[in-house]
Protein backbone atom coordinates (compact mmCIF):
# COMPACT_ATOMS: atom_id res chain seq x y z
CA UNK A 1 0.00 0.00 0.00
CA UNK A 2 1.64 3.24 -0.90
CA UNK A 3 0.69 6.20 1.49
CA UNK A 4 1.62 8.86 -0.94
CA UNK A 5 -1.77 8.20 -3.28
CA UNK A 6 -4.08 11.20 -3.69
CA UNK A 7 -7.00 9.50 -2.29
CA UNK A 8 -8.71 11.75 -0.15
CA UNK A 9 -9.30 10.77 3.81
CA UNK A 10 -11.51 12.91 5.97
CA UNK A 11 -10.91 15.29 3.37
CA UNK A 12 -7.64 15.59 3.00
CA UNK A 13 -5.06 13.80 0.29
CA UNK A 14 -3.00 11.17 1.93
CA UNK A 15 0.27 12.59 0.85
CA UNK A 16 -0.38 16.09 2.98
CA UNK A 17 -0.79 13.12 6.72
CA UNK A 18 2.15 12.35 8.48
CA UNK A 19 3.37 8.66 7.50
CA UNK A 20 5.48 6.80 9.61
CA UNK A 21 6.64 3.03 9.35
CA UNK A 22 5.41 0.50 11.73
CA UNK A 23 9.37 -1.39 12.08
CA UNK A 24 11.13 1.88 12.54
CA UNK A 25 7.87 2.92 15.57
CA UNK A 26 8.97 -0.78 16.60
CA UNK A 27 12.73 -0.02 15.92
CA UNK A 28 12.39 -3.95 14.36
CA UNK A 29 10.53 -5.54 17.00
CA UNK A 30 6.89 -6.18 17.18
CA UNK A 31 5.65 -3.33 19.97
CA UNK A 32 5.81 -0.28 20.48
CA UNK A 33 4.25 2.07 23.42
CA UNK A 34 2.19 5.02 22.06
CA UNK A 35 1.50 7.46 24.27
CA UNK A 36 -1.56 10.49 23.59
CA UNK A 37 -2.00 12.44 26.27
CA UNK A 38 -1.86 11.25 29.68
CA UNK A 39 -2.99 7.61 27.71
CA UNK A 40 -0.36 4.66 26.98
CA UNK A 41 -1.37 2.65 24.03
CA UNK A 42 0.74 -0.57 22.46
CA UNK A 43 1.11 -1.26 18.90
CA UNK A 44 1.83 -4.52 17.94
CA UNK A 45 2.68 -5.98 14.74
CA UNK A 46 1.15 -9.30 14.70
CA UNK A 47 2.68 -12.68 12.69
CA UNK A 48 0.54 -11.89 9.85
CA UNK A 49 1.77 -8.28 9.30
CA UNK A 50 -1.38 -6.59 10.98
CA UNK A 51 -1.51 -3.96 13.26
CA UNK A 52 -3.28 -3.86 16.55
CA UNK A 53 -3.53 -0.71 18.67
CA UNK A 54 -5.03 -1.37 22.37
CA UNK A 55 -5.31 0.66 25.50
Amino acid sequence: MNAQTSTPTLGYPVSLLPAHKAEELTKGGNLAHIELGDQLYTLRITRAGKLILTK
